[in-house]
């Protein structure tokens, strides 16, 4: 394990709490079975309530679905403006099968419009024609999503469907993954992320209907993430509301009325706000140090901020900390721009330590010959 570490020493102060706003800091109440919120820019969990119990998700699925879908945008696999046909098998079984975009038989429709469908009016039929149509039928594009879930450490996560209808339990997540998904669709895809998420309606050839995620309208910043029903799993909702920088992610489920999950999440992502404070570390993109790289082009990688870093403190205490830098090293080429490389601890006394990812701020390809030969010489030489 390479390490390299600085303190930042932050002058201690007593806590300090105005008693008038002690009911905005008091926890609301909360009934989901199933709950987690965290301070994204600080690593922090702020609140968790069997958050690696594994649940149905129901349309909470889609989430996978569109970040398949990002992945191979950006990989150049696949293109926004691509058609996709809605085949006759498909429209046979999900037209107007719940939440739908009423794609017609035999219509061709873009990249973008389906995914404009799954995440705002999570569409079962839309789901399975970009299924069909990236990987050529629902268990192939299954397939990428399992391998998706891996590549992100999801250990609590199975899928067996692209859209969440009901499957005697096969399809499986944990609010914890969910967490985990959701973050990595948002950093590792802001533009895309920006571009399809947060919509509060969809007009589709010619059909308006409303996102019915409760945050939007009644949650300042709120711009996610995704609702989820059947009466398999409850109402489900992960969300995700950004101020001032600072992004709050929630995830409750099992819940078995509507209403009650839109009130306590509401609830829940404002006490997030009030109750507890960022003190900025790192701004998005800056470089907090470099990894050695073994068998590339360039013998280190900067290590960047994936997003705004943060250390979130209870509302009105301050606290000493220090910082060190953490990677498995060297780190082994070819490396890609963005890919979690390495971690920022930040630890305050007494009170344990935060694990904040780093990503790697430049492509390293594998080394040509030229480079080996350097690298080396470079080596003998004990360099």
């Amino acid at each position: 394990m390479m390490a390299a570490a600085a303190a930042l020493p932050v002058r201690a102060a007593a806590p300090v709490v105005d008693a008038a706003r002690a009911d905005a800091l008091a926890m609301p109440e909360m009934t989901a079975p199933i709950a987690l919120l965290i301070d994204v820019n600080g690593g922090k969990i702020l609140f968790e309530r069997e958050s690696h119990r594994r649940f149905v998700p129901a349309s909470l699925t889609k989430i996978m679905t569109s970040y398949v879908a990002f992945e191979r945008i950006k990989a150049g696999k696949l293109k926004l403006d691509q058609r996709f046909r809605m085949s006759h098998e498909a429209f046979r079984q999900w037209h107007r099968v719940g939440s739908t975009m009423f794609l017609a038989d035999g219509s061709d429709t873009s990249v973008a419009e389906l995914l404009e469908g799954i995440v705002t009016v999570s569409a079962n039929d839309g789901s399975i024609v970009l299924a069909e149509g990236v990987a050529g039928n629902v268990p192939a594009f299954t397939v990428l999503m399992n391998e998706a879930a891996k590549q992100l450490g999801m250990k609590d996560t199975h899928y067996n469907t692209p859209n969440g209808w009901m499957d005697d339990g096969a399809t499986y997540v944990s609010a914890a993954d969910l967490a985990t998904l959701s973050t990595a669709l948002i950093t590792r895809h802001p533009d895309l992320y920006a571009r399809f998420y947060g919509h509060e309606r969809l007009n589709f050839r010619g059909v308006e209907q409303p996102n019915h995620n409760p945050l939007y309208g009644h949650v300042a910043g709120a711009d996610g993430v995704k609702t989820g029903f059947t009466n398999e799993a409850g109402y489900g909702l992960v969300g995700s509301a950004i101020r001032d920088r600072r992004r709050l992610m929630m995830v409750v489920g099992g819940y078995d009325n509507g209403k009650v999950r839109a009130r306590e999440s509401r609830a829940f992502l404002e006490w997030g706000f009030a109750a507890f404070e960022a003190h900025r570390l790192f701004a998005s993109g800056a470089q907090i140090g470099t990894a050695k790289v073994q068998g590339g082009e360039e013998r280190a990688v900067p290590l960047v901020a994936p997003h705004a870093l943060a250390l979130t403190l209870p509302r009105g205490q301050r606290a000493g900390y220090t910082l060190s830098l953490r990677y498995k090293g060297p780190l082994r080429a070819p490396i890609a721009k963005g890919d979690s490389v390495a971690i920022l601890i930040v630890r305050v006394p007494g009170k344990g330590e935060t694990r904040l990812p780093l990503v790697a701020g430049a492509d390293v390809p594998q080394a040509g010959a030229l480079a080996r030969l350097r690298n080396g010489l470079l080596a003998m030489i004990g360099q």
